[in-house]
C-alpha cells in the first residue's frame, strides 16, 4: 500500500501551521486538519468515517510499506509531509503516552473555509439573517394563501384554550380535525406579541429547525461536510420559500422538521438502543403528529423506512445482528403510534364520526403541469428551482452508492407525487385519496431527501474549484430563492390577503350587528381576517375539510367567497345558501367584486353601506331573524377539549426538556464504511513542479 494525496485541478504549493488543540485518544482526524497519535494507525485504511475529512488517502501498490509514515515523510515525491513527531518509529507508544499532547498538523493554504464543514450556529444565522427579515415585514400574512387561516385557528385558543368548538364558521366546527400544536404557540406567544407577530416567529422558528433538520438528516448518509452544504441548501430552497410566502403552509413546515430531528434519534435507538434516543425521538414524533398529521402518515414511509433501513446497512458492516435492529425499530413504531393515538385521540374520533365524504374540490396541485404552464410553473420549476439541474447526479450518485439507493428510491417516489396528476403515480397510488389531497407539500419532501446527495455534488465541485465551485453554488442557490420571492409578484395566481377588512369588522361588531350571521364574497383568503377580529358568524370558511352544511358539501366548491372561481359548482352553493338566509340567521353580506351584485339585487338584498370608496358594498336582508346555534354532533365532549389543550402542547414542551437534559453519554466513534470519493486519479507523486 502507499499513500497518497489526491488533487484534483491544482496542486497545494504551500503549507500552513493550523490549530494547534490537545490530542485524545478516541479523536480521529477532524474539521481542524490535527491528527492526534492515536489514530496514526487508523490512517492508513482505505476507508473514512463519515464525518472525518482526511488530507490523504491510500491507493494499492504492492510492496509498499503499511505504516502511513515513511512513504509520506520520502523525500523523492514533492507532496507535503506530516511531521515526524506524528509517526511513531518503533510503533510501540501506548495510549497513555500520548495522552494530552499537544500536536501541529501541517495545513495546506489551499484548505479555505468552504472546505471544512459549516458550523449549525453559522447555519442557524444564515436562516435568520435571510427569512428574518422578510417575516418582520410580515410577508406571508399579505401573499400566502393560508397564513391567515392558522392565526385565525390560533385565535380560536387564545381565547378558548380547551374549548375547540368554533362557531365562527359553518355555523360552527369542531377544530378537532386539524391538529393543533402551531396554532397553540401562536396563541401562547400572542399575549406577548399579538397574533399575526406571533404567527410570524412560529414560522421563523420552523425555518430555522427545519435547516438544522435536514443537516442532522443528511448526516445520516453523508459526511460532515456534504451534510453542512444540505443544510445551507436547506435555507435557500425553493421549495421552502413557496410554502412559507405563497401556500402559508406553517404547520408542514414546522412538523417536517421536527420529524427530520427525531430520525437520527431513531437511528440511534435501532442501533445502540439508548433509552435516551428513544425517548427524544418518540417525544418529537409526537409534537410533529401534532403538529400536522399528514406529515406523520407520508413520512413514516418516505423518510423512516431508508433510515431503518440503513440503520440495518451499517450493522451489517459492522457484524451487528440484523433481528434486533429491525425490531427495535418496530417498538419504536409501536410506542410511536400508541403516543400519536393518544395525543391526537379527538381528531381520530372526529375523522371517524365525520369521514370526508364531500364532493371532491378541484386543486390545481392535482393539474397536469404539462398541460398549463403556470401549474407546472407554480408547482414545479419554483419550488424546484436550480435542484432540477442537479436531478441526473441525483440519479446516478444514488444509484451508484449502495449505501444511498434507497435515499434515491424515496426521493424518486416522493418525486413523481409531488408531480400531481403529470403522471399517474398518486392515483394508483392514493386511489379515491388522490381527489382529496394537495400535492405542493410533497415537493418539501423531496427536496428534504434530495438534499443530502446534492451536498456530495456540491463538495465535489468546491474540491474541484474551490473559489468557481462556491460562486456557481452561491449562485445556483440564490437564484433559486429569488425566482420563489420573485414568484409572487409575476404569478397569475394572486390572493386577497392585502385586503383592508377593517370597517367590515367595525360594521359587524356594532350595534348589535352580532346577532346575525354574514356572509363575504370576492373576499377571498381575506375572509380568515374578518373572522379572527370579527364578534359575528359566518355561514362561509376557509378550512373545507370541517364543512357539514348541505349547501356545501353537495357541491365541488370550496369557500362561498370564491364561488364564480368554480364555475356552475360553486354558483349553485351560493344560491342554495342564499335560499337558506332566514335559516342560518344570515344578514349581512360584504361585496368586494360587482360579479355577484346581480345575484344579490334578483335574490331581495338591497345595498346598505359602501366602503373604501365604493370597493366593498354592504347589502343586508331585512326580513331576517337572529342567527340560532345549529345542533351538531360533531361537537367534542369536554374531556376530548381538555386532551387536545394538553397533550400536544405538553410533547413538544417534553421534547425540547428531552432534547435538552437528557445528554447521550460519550461513545468511542464508530467508522461507517463510506468509500472515499476519487473524482480525478490525477494523484501528487505524478505531479511535477
Amino acid at each position: 500500500m502507499e499513500d497518497v494525496w489526491p488533487f484534483t485541478s491544482k496542486v497545494w504549493a504551500a503549507l500552513a501551521v493550523a490549530t494547534i488543540r490537545t490530542a485524545k485518544p478516541s479523536d480521529l482526524l477532524n474539521a481542524e486538519c490535527t491528527i492526534p497519535l492515536s489514530v496514526t494507525s487508523w490512517l492508513s485504511s482505505g476507508w473514512r468515517r463519515k464525518d472525518t475529512h482526511l488530507p490523504f488517502r491510500r491507493r494499492s501498490d504492492a510492496g509498499t510499506s503499511r505504516s502511513g509514515c515513511g512513504d509520506l515523510n520520502a523525500d523523492t515525491h514533492p507532496r507535503p509531509k506530516i511531521p515526524a513527531n506524528l509517526c511513531p518509529a518503533s510503533g510501540n507508544q501506548t495510549v497513555a503516552q500520548m495522552r494530552d499532547r499537544e500536536e501541529t498538523f501541517v495545513l495546506p493554504t489551499k484548505a479555505s473555509i468552504w472546505q471544512r464543514p459549516i458550523p449549525v450556529a453559522a447555519i442557524i444565522l444564515l436562516a435568520l439573517a435571510i427569512h428574518g427579515p422578510l417575516l418582520v415585514m410580515q410577508l406571508p400574512a399579505t401573499t400566502s394563501y393560508d397564513a391567515n387561516l392558522h392565526i385565525f385557528f390560533a385565535s380560536h385558543y387564545a381565547h378558548h384554550w380547551f374549548d375547540p368548538w368554533n362557531e365562527k364558521w359553518f355555523g360552527g366546527f369542531s377544530q378537532t380535525t386539524y391538529p393543533p400544536l402551531t396554532h397553540q404557540w401562536i396563541a401562547l406567544l400572542s399575549y406577548i406579541v399579538g397574533l399575526t407577530e406571533a404567527f410570524m416567529l412560529v414560522q421563523l422558528a420552523a425555518v430555522v429547525l427545519l435547516a438544522v433538520g435536514v443537516y442532522r438528516f443528511a448526516q445520516l448518509w453523508v459526511d460532515d461536510r456534504a451534510a453542512s452544504y444540505a443544510g445551507v441548501l436547506a435555507v435557500f430552497a425553493g421549495s421552502i420559500a413557496f410554502l412559507v410566502y405563497s401556500a402559508g403552509q406553517l404547520p408542514t413546515t414546522l412538523s417536517a422538521p421536527l420529524y427530520l430531528l427525531a430520525l437520527p434519534y431513531f437511528y440511534s435507538w435501532c442501533r445502540s438502543a439508548s433509552w435516551r434516543s428513544l425517548l427524544k425521538g418518540i417525544a418529537l414524533t409526537l409534537a410533529a403528529a401534532s403538529a400536522h398529521h399528514v406529515t406523520l402518515i407520508f413520512g413514516s414511509v418516505l423518510f423512516a423506512v431508508p433510515v431503518l433501513w440503513l440503520a440495518w446497512y451499517d450493522g451489517r458492516g459492522n457484524e451487528q445482528p440484523g433481528a434486533p435492529i429491525i425490531g427495535r425499530g418496530l417498538v419504536f413504531a409501536a410506542i410511536a403510534a400508541v403516543g400519536v393515538g393518544v395525543v391526537l385521540l379527538p381528531y381520530w374520533i372526529a375523522i371517524i364520526r365525520h369521514p370526508i365524504e364531500q364532493l371532491p374540490i378541484p386543486h390545481a396541485s392535482r393539474s397536469n403541469f404539462l398541460m398549463n404552464w403556470a401549474y407546472g410553473m407554480n408547482y414545479f420549476i419554483v419550488p424546484y428551482g436550480a435542484l432540477i439541474l442537479a436531478l441526473p447526479f441525483i440519479a446516478i450518485k444514488g444509484a451508484s452508492n449502495p449505501r444511498l439507493r434507497v435515499l434515491l428510491l424515496a426521493f424518486w417516489v416522493t418525486f413523481l407525487i409531488a408531480l400531481g396528476g403529470t403522471t399517474p403515480v398518486p392515483r394508483w397510488i392514493f386511489g379515491r385519496a388522490f381527489e382529496i389531497l394537495t400535492y405542493e407539500r410533497f415537493t418539501l419532501w423531496a427536496t428534504a431527501l434530495a438534499l443530502p446527495i446534492v451536498g456530495l455534488l456540491v463538495e465535489q465541485m468546491i474540491d474541484r474549484s474551490p473559489r468557481w465551485g462556491a460562486i456557481a453554488v452561491s449562485t445556483a442557490a440564490v437564484a433559486s430563492l429569488a425566482l420563489a420571492m420573485g414568484w409572487l409578484t409575476w404569478s397569475p395566481f394572486q390572493t386577497v390577503s392585502s385586503l383592508n377588512v377593517d370597517s367590515v369588522v367595525g360594521f359587524l361588531n356594532r350595534d348589535g350587528h352580532d346577532q346575525y350571521r354574514y356572509l363575504t364574497l370576492g373576499f377571498g383568503n381575506a375572509l380568515s381576517k374578518v373572522g379572527t377580529y370579527a364578534k359575528a358568524n359566518s355561514v362561509d370558511g376557509e378550512y373545507n375539510s370541517a364543512r357539514l352544511l348541505p349547501e356545501m358539501t353537495r357541491y365541488g366548491a370550496a369557500q362561498l367567497t370564491s364561488a364564480k372561481f368554480f364555475g356552475a359548482a360553486g354558483m349553485d352553493s351560493l344560491r342554495a345558501m342564499l335560499q337558506h338566509a332566514n335559516h342560518y340567521g344570515l344578514k349581512f353580506i360584504f361585496v368586494h367584486d360587482p360579479f355577484y351584485e346581480p345575484l344579490l339585487v334578483f335574490g331581495g338584498w338591497r345595498q346598505v353601506e359602501s366602503y373604501g370608496s365604493g370597493t366593498i358594498t354592504v347589502w343586508s336582508k331585512d326580513d331576517a331573524v337572529p342567527a340560532r346555534t345549529i345542533p351538531s354532533d360533531a361537537m367534542p365532549a369536554p374531556w376530548e377539549g381538555l386532551i387536545w389543550g394538553i397533550l400536544p402542547i405538553g410533547s413538544s414542551i417534553l421534547a425540547i426538556l428531552f432534547v435538552w437534559l437528557l445528554v447521550e453519554p460519550r461513545r468511542a466513534h464508530e467508522v461507517i464504511m463510506i468509500p472515499s470519493e476519487t473524482p480525478e486519479g490525477v494523484y501528487a507523486d505524478g505531479v511535477r513542479s
